[in-house]
């Protein structure tokens, strides 16, 4: 038998209860994926990760695993996961080592002592969606003001743009019907300072996401595309409000030559640690 160690933090937010909660497991050598996958399981929160030796010249290689099936990557799982490592190593620099390469976050002290931590994001993809009306219909609306449009950056985001605040606040999807579509969908509303988003990922078996930080630079990048946020200012998310777990992400496109860059940021809150025991050889 042998104890293998977790913690539950709250991302994207620095208040606890709020953001979104996530289990990482600190010690994952000796487990096999089927283990994870039932760790995750039992815990049941959208993601659980778990922190393995390096391989690739990281700081920590990293699997992501929803109850029902491991990711390649999402944002605050990430962002969550680099936050317990610069925790336990002391350090303002870590790189996860995750299937869709190696991510650098990097961690500033604020003034009230607080760590904000920036992760550069695999660049998304725009890729043709030809399923923009079975879209609208399962929100419940009937146009977007602006194009809906799908990003890929590991996994698939469907972005469609509502004219205000209120009207991303007053959607009732039905789950159903957003279950039956590949990828997740973002709904936003960018005024030009304030950005409010909801996330509905029905075909995960998550209805409603309350931070997702994997969409945060899709979002950034449909805007600077369409015109409505300058390349290099940051963009503040919120998202969480109607399901009381409020939370902050920050996301900024910046250009070099030809290269496109991809930040998201946001604080995180450690909220309780545990052990499970399990039937395992001890380490050696």
């Amino acid at each position: 038998m042998r104890a293998v160690p977790y913690v539950i933090c709250d991302v994207f937010t620095d208040r606890a209860l709020t953001g979104n909660p996530l289990a990482v497991f600190t010690d994952a050598r000796g487990l096999d994926a089927g283990t994870m996958q039932q760790l995750a399981l039992e815990l049941n929160l959208s993601e659980t990760t778990f922190i393995l030796p390096p391989e690739r010249g990281g700081t920590a290689k990293v699997r992501i695993y929803m109850p029902t099936r491991e990711l390649p990557f999402a944002g605050h799982p990430t962002l969550g996961t680099a936050y317990i490592l610069a925790l336990a190593s002391g350090s303002n620099d870590v790189e996860l080592e995750l299937p869709v390469g190696n991510i650098p976050v990097s961690f500033t002290a604020l003034d009230d002592g607080t760590l904000f931590g920036s992760m550069v994001q695999p660049t998304p993809t725009q890729e043709p969606f030809k399923h923009s009306e079975r879209v609208l219909a399962a929100l419940g609306i009937t146009r977007s003001e602006l194009p809906v449009e799908q990003y890929v950056n590991g996994p698939r985001h469907v972005c469609v743009f509502l004219d205000s605040h209120e009207a991303v606040s007053d959607l009732h999807p039905n789950y159903s019907a957003l279950a039956r579509i590949e990828g997740g969908v973002a709904i936003f509303h960018f005024d030009g300072s304030r950005c409010t988003a909801r996330y509905f990922a029905a075909h995960a078996g998550i209805n409603e996401d309350p931070a997702t930080g994997s969409a945060a630079g899709p979002l950034a990048m449909f805007l600077t595309k369409h015109g409505r946020l300058p390349v290099g200012q940051s963009l503040t998310i919120e998202q969480g409000l109607e399901m009381k777990r409020p939370s902050k992400l920050l996301a900024r496109i910046t250009r070099e030559a030809d290269a496109t860059k991809v930040e998201v940021g946001g604080s995180t809150v450690v909220v309780a640690q545990g052990e499970f025991t399990l039937d395992l050889p001890p380490l050696p």
